[in-house]
């Protein structure tokens, strides 16, 4: 059985808690560069929503900034092959 984590929908909670059936999230932090000061989001792991609303986090590296952004799972759209090619 596949699991479908691209569908979110809210339910009531007992306790009044609004959950969305994709409790799927990622952990990002934000690193500024030096040279030119642009910033690059760079995934570091993932979060899980609990039934209490609250969140686990696990991460695959350890932000050195100390700081988390953590945002709802959002499939990326495929590339098409041309616009590969022109980045490269």
């Amino acid at each position: 059985m596949e699991r479908d984590v691209h569908r979110a929908k809210e339910t009531s909670q007992p306790g009044g808690h609004m959950l969305e059936d994709n409790k799927v999230k990622i952990a990002y932090t934000i690193v500024e560069r030096n040279k030119d000061g642009r910033k690059f989001w760079v995934r570091v792991g993932a979060a899980f929503v609990n039934r209490d609303g609250s969140l686990s986090v696990r991460l695959d590296a350890m932000p050195v900034n100390g700081e988390l952004q953590i945002r709802d799972y959002q499939p990326r759209e495929p590339r098409e092959a041309g616009a590969r090619e022109q980045a490269a």
